[in-house]
Formats: structure tokens, sequence, C-alpha cells
């Protein structure tokens, strides 16, 4: 499955109404779920560490997948509600890692490095 036609798919599981509109509840919902399961991704990664001194068990890994499948759905929400396809992001991401790449500031701070 391609980006684009996860993005058409994860659309059916929207309780909004989508809206280009970035103070629509929908828009905001999609923000904050993303901010919210990141934060799961995270404490799932940090508890690993911290419980089991970085072990990952099959089960660990089913639920931090679980909820990196949450993420996603957050983010080609983000994206659909912003009109733009799922794999522009993605590919325009690809071209900006490889832009640092090139100019050797894949390390450092600062979105235009």
């Amino acid at each position: 499955m391609d980006f684009d036609e996860y993005q058409k798919k994860a659309k059916k599981y929207d309780r909004f109404s989508e809206t280009e509109d970035l103070m629509a509840p929908g828009f905001l919902e999609k923000v904050l779920g993303l901010t919210g399961e990141a934060g799961e991704t995270a404490d799932k990664i940090k508890k690993i560490i911290r419980d089991k001194s970085g072990k990952v068990s099959e089960g660990d890994k089913t639920e931090v997948v679980k909820e990196l499948g949450d993420v996603l759905w957050y983010l080609a929400g983000i994206a659909r509600y912003m009109g733009v396809d799922f794999s522009e992001v993605a590919s325009m991401n690809l071209e900006k890692l490889e832009d640092r790449i090139q100019r050797g500031k894949i390390g450092g701070s600062g979105d235009n490095r």
C-alpha cells in the first residue's frame, strides 16, 4: 500500500467533516491526537528502557507498532485536512534529508540547516 492509498482509506475512520479551516474541530483533533499518540509511543519505549534494560520483546514490538499506526493515521489526516497528498509529505521529507546529507548538514539543529 502506498501513502496516498493509506490516506484515502484512513479517511473512513474520521468522525469529522473535512475542511481546510485550521480552527475546525476535526483538524484540531488530529493535531492533538498526533501529540498524544507520539507521547504514548515514547512512553512505551521509555518503559522498555527503564523496566527491561532496553530488551524489546515481540509483544513490546507489537505494542509500539500499534502506536506508530495511530501516529500514521493522525499524520495522514493532518495532511488531508491541509489538502496535501500524504505521498507529497513523504517525498518532501526525503528530498530535505537528501539535501542535508549532500551539504553535510544531517546533524545539528534548525529546520532549515
